[in-house]
């Protein structure tokens, strides 16, 4: 009798746990998958349009170059790939004056004619961002450049910015001050300038390499680069920003690849902002990086309109563990001249993080940062699941909402509890 008690109150308990992710259930097929069957044939038929609109094959497409060379920057160019009403041609007119832009046809191909599709909102320009508000440089990285091209924020890590090319601009950019008008890479001089800062300060144990995107550097430079720093005794990895992942999955090529696996041991964040940046081409890239032992980390960018959604989120989480790929940071967008209309409130954040906790995997929950104003570090927020504290307990709160007292004391240390059994 005890033991089917048990059984039920376990069914009755399995009961309510689905009734808490049918919500879920019903509309996660109505979010925009990259890998879904229907989306699929969506981007291979934008694909399509594209090599013949440039009079280009499947050769072209599979070749990072050949997207590079083919960079969409014009309106009559954009106008073939995706409809422009008038008054967006004139926008893009304006804007164009003050921010660069800038597309890989890869990109390209996960537009489409609806103006808030998430791609499309991330790289189209905007008349939005003509709007001043916030600063150029919110995380004051002209304050914290004591060599070369390095930012320095913490005590024992940096950054080297080793270029502002990028395959694709996107618009809600933290350093699009350093865009320009034209792809500059960092001279060697500037790099090794960098390289001699990291040598002279031996508390140094991890370096940052970004930009720009540090991919779209030569195989050669990346080799150079990768290789002076790995000499460095006191350096015990070395990570890498890149967007080429969600941009130009075509750059993960075999020598690539060779060149990372001479430098482990590395570490890869990339920036998928929204389920449809994981398409075929993009999962396949990730796991090429995967098969040569490099971990790779996600650090989505909270955007209005993108993916400022609970179920956006969980499936964009789930997504990536499926690329092998985790979910490391979901940033807080930065206050930033240009691209405040991506700003999101900081509840929005809160709420995502609540419908994570307890609804998915722990795998596929990151941590919501803020990072602090003038380069003051990033600053973790998470709902509140300690509610009060009594002499010898705490209460806390589930994911469910039930609350416990849940004991907080602290016995002797492990040598004095031996003490008194002696």
């Amino acid at each position: 009798m005890e033991k089917l008690n048990k059984r039920k109150a376990a069914l009755d308990r399995a009961e309510e746990l689905k009734g808490r992710i049918e919500e879920y259930l019903k509309v996660k097929d109505k979010i925009p998958n990259g890998t879904a069957d229907y989306q699929e044939e969506k981007i291979k038929e934008k694909r399509r349009k594209i090599l013949s609109l440039f009079n280009a094959d499947e050769e072209d497409w599979n070749d990072w170059r050949w997207h590079f060379r083919n960079q969409i920057r014009d309106i009559e160019t954009l106008s073939k790939i995706i409809s422009l009403t008038s008054q967006e041609i004139e926008e893009i007119k304006k804007v164009q004056k003050l921010y660069r832009w800038a597309i890989s046809p890869y990109y390209a191909s996960l537009m489409d004619d609806d103006r808030f599709n998430p791609v499309r909102l991330q790289c189209v320009p905007s008349l939005l961002e003509l709007n001043h508000e916030g600063c150029l440089d919110p995380m004051a990285e002209e304050y914290t450049n004591p060599a070369g091209s390095i930012t320095r924020r913490y005590p024992d890590r940096l950054i080297i910015n080793a270029t502002n090319v990028c395959a694709s601009y996107c618009r809600h950019c933290q350093r699009r001050r350093n865009i320009g008008s034209v792809d500059k890479h960092k001279s060697k001089a500037i790099l090794e300038e960098s390289i001699e800062y990291i040598k002279n300060n031996p508390e140094i144990r991890d370096v940052l390499i970004t930009g720009g995107d540090p991919l779209t550097m030569s195989d050669s430079t990346i080799d150079w680069l990768l290789g002076e720093i790995h000499k460095i005794p006191t350096v015990d990895y070395i990570r890498i920003g890149t967007r080429v992942l969600v941009t130009l999955p075509q750059r993960i090529t075999s020598n690539l690849m060779q060149i990372l696996k001479k430098h482990s041991p590395i570490y890869i964040n990339t920036q998928f902002n929204h389920p449809l940046e994981i398409t075929r081409e993009s999962k396949e890239a990730c796991e090429k990086l995967a098969s040569i032992g490099i971990p790779l980390g996600n650090q989505s960018v909270l955007l209005n309109g993108v993916n400022n959604d609970k179920y956006v989120m969980r499936l964009l989480n789930q997504e990536l563990l499926k690329c092998k790929v985790r979910p490391y940071y979901m940033f807080h967008a930065k206050y930033i001249s240009g691209t405040t209309h991506f700003n999101t409130s900081i509840d929005d954040g809160i709420e995502i993080m609540e419908y994570l906790r307890g609804y998915t995997s722990g795998l596929a929950i990151p941590t919501y940062v803020i990072n602090a104003p003038n380069g003051n570090g990033k600053v973790p927020v998470l709902p509140e699941y300690v509610i009060s504290r009594g002499k010898d307990y705490v209460k806390i709160r589930t994911w469910e909402g039930k609350f416990f007292d849940y004991p907080n004391f602290c016995t002797k240390n492990i040598k004095g509890l031996y003490e008194d059994k002696e």
